[in-house]
């Protein structure tokens, strides 16, 4: 199933974030272009301020000055699929499409398509506590994407589940980012699995948050699938994590 999404694309100009007038500055002169229909990744240590950018995006924090550009209200996926437990996966599905304006007669059968664009086609009755977790936050993606929108924000979505789970739900999201179109900006700790999802990976300093480092990966198809993606993943990887451990170290000192 393709989903038809509005093209899109993120600006960020500029940005400068604090929490209170004389409080630290926790983002410092942020800008960030993001093509539609990209995939790209922040990573950074802990604190460096990658949520709070994310937050920004989403329109739950406002910068202290800067400028943001968005075709559209972006959907926002969080850590936990934070699903309604009373509902069923397909409700839960529902909800989204119904603050959307779907009008109610099409909901359902547009809730099926969904969870059967995530593999849980036989799941539609089943309550979030039925479910495992890679299997909740495949219905969270596809709430997300019941949202219709254009830009995809994902902050850590994978980082509570055990790595044969994470492993399958990045095939996941690869393939359903390849089907649907969407820009996606994921935030993660994990350097591997930024690199193994994304086109693009931009590392944060420490605080105050700016991006320092950028690393093109493009989404070549026939490379990305030969054997020797996986060994460029490792070596990129531990490239970014040098870079990474160099910044740890710097702000610590």
């Amino acid at each position: 199933m393709t989903i038809a999404v509005a093209p899109g694309a993120v600006e960020l100009h500029h940005i400068v974030k604090q929490f209170s007038a004389d409080g630290p500055i926790v983002l410092d002169d942020v800008s960030l272009s993001v093509k539609p229909g990209e995939f790209v990744s922040l990573v950074g240590a802990s604190g460096c301020g990658k949520s709070t950018l994310l937050n920004i995006l989403a329109g739950l924090e406002s910068p202290t000055s800067g400028v943001v550009n968005l075709a559209g209200p972006p959907a926002l996926m969080f850590q936990e699929a934070a699903l309604m437990p009373w509902l069923t996966a397909g409700k839960n599905v529902e909800l989204a499409l119904g603050l959307g304006g779907v009008p109610r007669v099409q909901r359902k059968a547009r809730a099926q398509e969904l969870l059967e664009l995530v593999h849980l086609e036989n799941s539609y009755d089943q309550r979030p506590h039925e479910l495992s977790g890679g299997m909740r936050q495949r219905v969270a993606i596809a709430r997300a994407l019941a949202q219709s929108r254009s830009v995809l924000l994902m902050d850590e979505p994978f980082a509570a589940l055990d790595a044969i789970t994470r492993d399958f739900l990045h095939e996941e999201l690869s393939r359903i980012w390849k089907e649907t179109g969407i820009t996606i900006i994921f935030v993660t700790h994990n350097v591997r699995e930024a690199v193994r999802l994304s086109e693009r990976v931009l590392l944060m300093s420490s605080r105050p948050g700016r991006f320092i480092k950028e690393w093109e990966i493009g989404s070549n198809e026939p490379w990305r699938s030969d054997s020797t993606f996986s060994s460029y993943v490792s070596e990129l990887a531990g490239e970014i994590t040098d870079n990474l451990r160099r910044e740890i170290v710097r702000h610590a000192s």
